[in-house]
């Protein structure tokens, strides 16, 4: 049995919103409005947001191993 508990508020993902941020940025640099991407059913605009989202995922993956990278190179390992 589930219990549903609407009092208690999501986990905030620590890189969600620099996600959201590279996603608004790839749309931006390739002549699309996010907004109104995001408000689309049509399957071209689903296919352009899942490229954003393929390419955001690249980008945040780079960060995550530059990241790891630097805390080695911090703690001498």
């Amino acid at each position: 049995m589930a219990i549903d508990r609407v009092d208690v508020p999501p986990l905030a993902e620590p890189l969600a919103e620099l996600e959201r941020r590279i996603i608004d940025d790839y749309l931006h640099d390739h002549g699309h409005d996010p907004a109104a991407l995001r408000s689309s059913q049509d399957l071209h605009a689903r296919q352009i947001l899942a490229a954003a989202a393929t390419y955001a995922s690249t980008r945040l993956s780079e960060v995550e191993a530059r990241s790891h990278y630097v805390r080695e190179l911090h703690s001498g390992h």
